[in-house]
């Protein structure tokens, strides 16, 4: 299994082979679609990402020690973004992802070419997962106590 790192470094190759912000902002988009559906049973009020814009459901469960995220968005460009945020923090510890330093999401140039909103919700997505990592590392503790 890849580290947070290695799999930052494969995203921030992939987005360098592409100079035009569309041919960015195409390869999120498919990067999404490639995402499997979520479940609808995990489309829930409690699943909703707050400060989105548009609507994102994250579902975390833990496996074996792992944190394994499924999300969807009913926006094209932001069900990339989540695609992206799944498939590096993805099967991770919880400490692994709480102790994580996105830098990819700079590097790629994301942050300065997202709207205001989705930067928000970018920042809100990445929150929540933190916070799911957080509640896993918790329940682990206990579980070894």
């Amino acid at each position: 299994m890849k580290t947070i790192d290695e799999l930052q470094e494969e995203v921030i190759e992939e987005f360098d082979g592409f100079e035009d912000w569309m041919d960015k902002y195409q390869l999120l988009i498919d990067m999404g679609n490639g995402q499997q559906p979520l479940d609808p049973k995990y489309k829930t009020a409690q699943n909703l990402i707050d400060g989105c814009q548009s609507r994102v459901w994250l579902q975390a469960d833990l496996v074996d020690g792992k944190v394994l995220f499924k999300a969807e968005s009913d926006a094209l460009i932001v069900k990339g973004i989540v695609a992206l945020l799944i498939r590096v923090l993805s099967g991770h510890t919880p400490n692994a992802i709480l102790n994580a330093n996105l830098y990819f999401i700079d590097r790629i140039g994301l942050s300065e070419h997202l709207s205001p909103t989705r930067s928000n919700g970018l920042l809100a997505m990445v929150k929540q997962m933190r916070r799911y990592a957080l509640a896993f590392e918790a329940k682990l503790a206990e579980e070894n106590a």
